[in-house]
């Protein structure tokens, strides 16, 4: 993580993140923190994360998630240089099994 990433600030946003405990208060808690576009926007890149390790080409993605070529490209790039956030995650959401 970049070093300039690694505030106190994020930090403690970060520790809020983990004291929320059900979806509810997730929607909660990110409707004050954050605007309609920005949660969607977060949300889109992680459908496409979640369609791109499903092997779905760019123009199905595209298609089913609004989302430009460019951030389906920043997105790949992440999933395949990236500090393997996403692949932590959805590791452990598969139990839930990942929907098409």
């Amino acid at each position: 993580m970049s070093k300039k990433l690694r505030t106190e600030a994020v930090d403690h946003l970060f520790e809020a993140i983990l004291c929320l405990e059900s979806k509810e208060e997730c929607y909660t808690f990110f409707e004050d923190v954050c605007t309609v576009n920005e949660l969607l926007s977060l949300s889109q890149r992680f459908e496409v994360a979640r369609m791109l390790r499903a092997q779905k080409t760019y123009l199905d993605i595209a298609e089913k998630t609004g989302a430009s070529t460019a951030t389906i490209s920043r997105v790949n790039r992440s999933l395949n240089y990236g500090n393997d956030g996403y692949d932590m995650v959805f590791a452990r959401m598969e139990p839930e099994k990942e929907e098409d």
